[in-house]
C-alpha cells in the first residue's frame, strides 16, 4: 500500500526519474512537475507527504514556489527538500541554517537522498518561525528575521545537534588516524 505521495519539481527529466528510482519501492507514489507553474498547480490539487523542489526552474522559479509554500500554513507543514547544483543560488535568497527545509546538492546518491528526506521530515515537525530568514546582498541576515533561539527546547535541540556533530567529528578523527597508521605501515 502506498503511504507517501511525493512531488518532484525539476526541469530535468533525469533528476525526476533518478529520485523515483532511488526511493524504496512500494512506499511512495511519485508525481512529477517539469516547471514551477506545473508544480504549484499539483500542490494545490493534491495532498503531498513530501515536496522535492529544484531551485532553478522555468516559468516560476523554485524560490517563488518556496515563497508560495511558506505563505500558506497548511503547505508549509509539508516536508520540503530543496535541490540545486549550486548552493550559493539558494543562500543568496535564504540564509543558513535552513530551518524549514533540507538542502540537497546535485548530483546526489541514494544515501544522500534518503538522508535529506529524513531530515526534511524532522524539520517539518519542528515549531516554525513566523518569518523566513532572507539573506541580503551583503550576506548579512536582518536581525528582525533571524528568529533567535530563546526557548529551552530550541537550545536543547541545538545542544543535541552539537553533540551529534562532535560524535561524528570524533569518529572521523578515529578513521583518519587508522588511515594514517595504515599508510605508515605500507610505507615501511
Amino acid at each position: 500500500m502506498v503511504s507517501n505521495k511525493v512531488l518532484v519539481i525539476d526541469d530535468t527529466t533525469v533528476v525526476r526519474v533518478k529520485v523515483r528510482e532511488m526511493l524504496p519501492p512500494g512506499n511512495f507514489d511519485v508525481m512529477e512537475a517539469k516547471d514551477g507553474v506545473e508544480g504549484l498547480n499539483l500542490i494545490r490539487q493534491e495532498k503531498f507527504s513530501l515536496i522535492m523542489l529544484d531551485f532553478l526552474l522555468p516559468k516560476i522559479s523554485g524560490w517563488e514556489v518556496f515563497q508560495q509554500i511558506q505563505s500558506q500554513p497548511d503547505l508549509k507543514k509539508i516536508p520540503l527538500v530543496i535541490m540545486s547544483g549550486r548552493k550559493e543560488e539558494v543562500t543568496e535568497k535564504i540564509s543558513e541554517p535552513f530551518e524549514n527545509f533540507e538542502f540537497l546538492g546535485k548530483p546526489f546518491d541514494q544515501k544522500q537522498l534518503i538522508g535529506a528526506i529524513k531530515s526534511a521530515m524532522t524539520k517539518a515537525k519542528q515549531p516554525r518561525q513566523e518569518s523566513v530568514p532572507v539573506a541580503t546582498p551583503n550576506g548579512v541576515t536582518p536581525s528582525a528575521d533571524v528568529g533567535i533561539a530563546s526557548s529551552g527546547d530550541e537550545i536543547q535541540a541545538l545542544n543535541e545537534k552539537i553533540a551529534k556533530m562532535q560524535a561524528e567529528i570524533d569518529g572521523l578523527k578515529k578513521q583518519l588516524a587508522q588511515v594514517v597508521t595504515f599508510i605508515k605501515q605500507k610505507i615501511k
